[in-house]
């Protein structure tokens, strides 16, 4: 009972502290996140006279949910559309400048003597922008629905997806203190692999179970829902060994195609609140003040090269990617600050016990002083485009005027589908089926490391074993295999078409064309079984047993094949639905 008391005591002081304090910030027209850290500061052990706060590590969990529901949101406000209608730019704008940051935070943590661990770290703390301050700028100057903010909220989403794979990394490098190119590509598709299937599955299953509850009309019963697949789908990412982070977001990224969006986003936003303000609170109560005073000049020196090397390294990455100089100045003032991702960033490395103590409070002040900054650099961005322009010289001006001219000319004009357009097509639906096929093995393969022992007391022999396990795996994945077997027929009579012209291959093109169309699916599904054959090794039978299998597949395979292509074309129909359905944000 005593604990219990405490515990609230606690959590009213934490409360009532950054209500006031947040109300004093927000009077002062500065974002509420800092008055959330002062808070922490304010209350935190490193502050006199006395300790406020006696269960720290309650509050720590707590703040772990802000982690979980902040990421959360930022899956809700995930769009497949917005990042298609910005594309390529966003891509390039968003790699260029993680690729640049990173660089310039691992040479200025190794300038001041750091370890290359904290080094690494410091590149990816200053990498990520910060999601929320942007969003909060943007719309308190009004701006929230231009061409430009549209541009940086597709940026945002890559750098989240980004940022979501250096997790994963810097927790492998965490713990072998290396890593090789070869674990990187084996890591980053791994990552890939699940997030797509998660999407996949997600979105064929969630916003359907969502819209069930929500007919009913309850507002409690689909916020129950909502925290149930939440908190569900983050377990499970734990236990296959990723962030809940990860969870979080990929969750929300699901039921951000829901119909219901919009009353989600309603019903999640005061939990949201509440727990993250308790996220940036744990923040404050980390910081101690003396460190930063003692590292005052390394923080001043982080806080212009996030400032310069965001300008730079985004704008010139939007300008390349065929934007105007005035857009991509204002894109990349817009997003020269770090935030939220930063801190779970930093707390991976407290968490982990690989990085100095003096990094995590070095990136709050770093993040507090670029967010002072964001209201005012995006207010300059237009005067400081045109002083440049006017101070241009001729020629420069009209190189970079060539330049926009000469990528506008490359982008394809063509009204109908062209034959690069098709085989993309094509070539995308095949591996997400390839994908949807390697997941279920893959899943198969894992589960059977729990199943095995219920499965020996059924059946002793461990071939049989194997048999059973890989057979239902195939049986699941029949549906995408026939997919994938059509779509390379397709994609080989398209190869066939275009590679065998009649002026050259005479009276033997129509052969050729036939040979192309008949041989290319065969080799496909060759390497489509070695694909699977390695994934599953650990429950792969005896090549006795795998020829019965395949055989017995084979037929009944011939016999399904109707009921296989109908379920496959459902599950598209069902994907294209919820795209369609999807209101905008």
């Amino acid at each position: 009972m005593h604990q219990g008391i405490g515990f609230i005591q606690d959590l009213a002081v934490v409360m009532a502290l950054a209500g006031v304090v947040t109300v004093l910030f927000h009077r002062l027209k500065q974002p509420v996140v800092l008055g959330y850290i002062a808070a922490g500061v304010i209350i935190g052990p490193y502050t006199p006279p006395f300790q406020l706060i006696h269960d720290e590590q309650t509050i720590q969990t707590l703040g772990e949910l802000g982690v979980v529901f902040l990421m959360f949101s930022l899956g809700l406000e995930f769009s497949l559309k917005k990042l298609f209608q910005v594309g390529v730019t966003a891509i390039v704008a968003a790699l260029s400048e993680i690729v640049l940051m990173l660089w310039i935070g691992y040479e200025i943590g190794r300038a001041f003597g750091w370890s290359a661990m904290d080094a690494l770290f410091l590149g990816a703390i200053l990498a990520i922008s910060s999601t929320t301050i942007i969003v909060k700028a943007l719309s308190d100057l009004g701006v929230k629905r231009e061409p430009f903010a549209q541009l940086v909220f597709g940026i945002l989403i890559v750098e989240d997806i980004l940022g979501i794979a250096m997790l994963v990394l810097l927790g492998g490098i965490a713990q072998t203190g290396e890593l090789s190119p070869g674990i990187a590509f084996v890591t980053l598709g791994k990552l890939l692999l699940f997030m797509l299937v998660s999407l996949l599955a997600g979105i064929l299953i969630v916003p359907r179970v969502l819209g069930y509850v929500a007919r009913v009309g309850s507002d409690e019963m689909l916020l129950v829902s909502v925290l149930g697949f939440c908190f569900g789908f983050c377990l499970l990412v734990v236990k296959l060994d990723y962030s809940i982070a990860l969870g979080a977001f990929l969750i929300g990224a699901v039921m951000a195609e829901s119909r219901h969006l919009h009353r989600i986003e309603h019903l999640v936003a005061p939990l949201r609140d509440a727990f993250s303000a308790i996220f940036f609170v744990t923040i404050g109560l980390m910081l101690n003040p003396l460190v930063l005073v003692d590292y005052a000049w390394p923080i001043a020196v982080i806080s212009v090269a996030v400032i310069l090397g965001k300008l730079v390294s985004c704008g010139l990455g939007t300008f390349l990617a065929g934007r105007d100089g005035r857009t991509s100045m204002r894109v990349g003032m817009t997003v020269s600050q770090i935030g939220e991702f930063s801190f779970i960033i930093a707390s991976l490395g407290l968490t982990l016990k690989v990085t100095s103590g003096f990094l995590y409070p070095v990136a709050v002040a770093v993040s507090a002083i670029t967010t002072l900054t964001t209201p005012y650099l995006i207010r300059f961005a237009d005067p400081l485009s045109q002083r440049l322009a006017q101070a241009m010289p001729p020629a420069v001006s009209n190189v970079f005027g060539l330049y926009g001219q000469w990528l506008r000319c490359l982008m394809p004009r063509a009204s109908g589908p062209t034959f690069f357009t098709l085989t993309r097509r094509i070539m995308v639906q095949i591996a997400v089926n390839l994908a949807l096929v390697s997941a279920i093995f893959i899943g198969v393969s894992y589960g059977a490391r729990h199943a095995g022992p219920m499965l020996a007391a059924w059946i002793p022999d461990e071939r049989i074993q194997r048999v059973v396990l890989w057979s239902g795996a195939l049986l699941l994945a029949m549906p995408f295999l026939v997919a994938v077997w059509r779509k390379t027929q397709s994609l080989a009579l398209l190869l066939a078409e275009v590679s065998v012209q009649p002026e050259k291959a005479g009276r033997f093109t129509r052969a050729l064309r036939h040979a192309i169309a008949e041989v290319v699916p065969v080799l496909a599904m060759v390497g489509v079984f070695l694909l699977v054959a390695g994934l599953s090794g650990t429950i792969l039978p005896p090549t006795g047993y795998l020829i019965g299998v395949l055989v017995g597949a084979a037929a009944l395979t011939m016999l399904l094949w109707r009921w296989c292509v109908k379920i496959h074309a459902s599950m598209q129909i069902a994907l294209r639905e919820t795209f369609e359905e999807r209101p905008d944000a």
